[in-house]
């Protein structure tokens, strides 16, 4: 039930198909005190391989809506349980740009404020308006939170790595047109062959997208074991600018007096090539992309935070700079 295909059994499993029988198996589990993990595509998360001993919720459903707005937006909300690429692919067909750029990204919609998901230069913090929450302290529903109120970052949200709160529902706010955010980033820039701030039609967008992914495994495919992975497994680090290793090095932004650097410029230049092997050959590198960490077939999670922990050794040893992994881990550390 993980993109990984990594990690032991639960002792026992609930599927919720909508936001009341979320809310439910919560109830009921937390009333038992048995340990409780919320699942939804699995593919932001990394089980140990002894299992966990509790309940998981699997998220299985849900719904979508449209609302046009007087000023001419949109209001998309979705149940936490719903496909997130699908939901993408619902946009672009009804002619609604803004979320193109997040397109492919494996799992569900409700984890993508808790990660505050991103890609080629857009982040759900951008389009977010609100969440629906279900309180575990007070056992309470809480409807329309305010984005603002999650203290939405880098790949981080006041949401991550607490189990306090869990998401039943999602908002955006679309632009309300057919046009794509203006593009931002350099890469989908070029394979769309225009000037970066450019817009063009969504549908383009979200293709160019696709092929951009799929060209780095990043599109799940069963057959294909480079895609047996957690995506990106470890973040962007933000360093002072007095911590760049290499002046000539690519770089962003990240606030006053602070550098984001690419993790994978990092990987690669303190040794580690597509298709680095861990123990055994049993996971590795992708071969077509050093941030992502992949099942070949026969791993174990130990296996792979065996080969997770080489690669932050490596860049450590080379440049200084900690790497931090992206995904949720379960039952087990880094």
């Amino acid at each position: 039930m993980t993109t990984l295909r990594l990690g032991g059994p639960a002792a026992r499993l609930v599927e919720a198909p909508d936001a009341e029988a979320v809310v439910e198996a919560v109830r009921a589990a937390d009333g038992s005190g048995e340990p409780l993990l919320l699942l939804g595509g699995g593919s932001n998360v990394v089980v140990a391989d002894e299992g966990f001993a509790g309940t998981v919720v699997r998220l299985t459903g849900g719904g979508t809506g449209f609302e046009r707005r007087a000023d001419g937006s949109v209001l998309l909300t979705v149940d936490a349980g719903e496909n997130w690429d699908a939901v993408v692919a619902a946009t672009v067909a009804e002619g609604l740009g803004g979320l193109e750029c997040l397109s492919g990204i494996p799992g569900l919609t409700g984890a993508t404020p808790v990660q505050n998901v991103g890609a080629y230069g857009v982040e759900v913090a951008r389009l977010l308006v609100d969440v629906d929450l279900y309180d575990r302290r007070t056992g309470v529903v809480r409807a329309h939170v305010p984005a603002a109120e999650l203290g939405l970052g880098y790949r981080t949200s006041v949401l991550k790595n607490s189990d306090a709160a869990i998401v039943l529902r999602v908002r955006f706010a679309l632009p309300g047109g057919g046009a794509s955010m203006p593009v931002a980033y350099a890469e989908l820039a070029r394979t769309l062959g225009v000037d970066p701030g450019s817009t063009v039609p969504a549908a383009v967008a979200r293709e160019a997208v696709l092929e951009l992914r799929r060209g780095k495994g990043m599109v799940l495919a069963a057959a294909d074991h480079d895609t047996w992975s957690a995506g990106s497994f470890f973040t962007n680090p933000i360093v002072d600018d007095a911590a760049v290793p290499d002046p000539a090095m690519p770089r962003w932004p990240a606030g006053e007096g602070r550098a984001k650097l690419p993790a994978a410029w990092l990987i690669q230049r303190a040794g580690f090539t597509p298709g680095h092997p861990g123990p055994g050959g049993r996971v590795g590198l992708s071969t077509r992309h050093v941030l992502a960490l992949t099942n070949r077939g026969e791993g174990t999670t130990g296996d792979l935070l065996a080969l997770a922990r080489e690669v932050r050794a490596g860049v450590r040893d080379r440049f200084g700079i900690e790497l931090y992994p992206e995904p949720v881990l379960v039952g087990c550390t880094l």
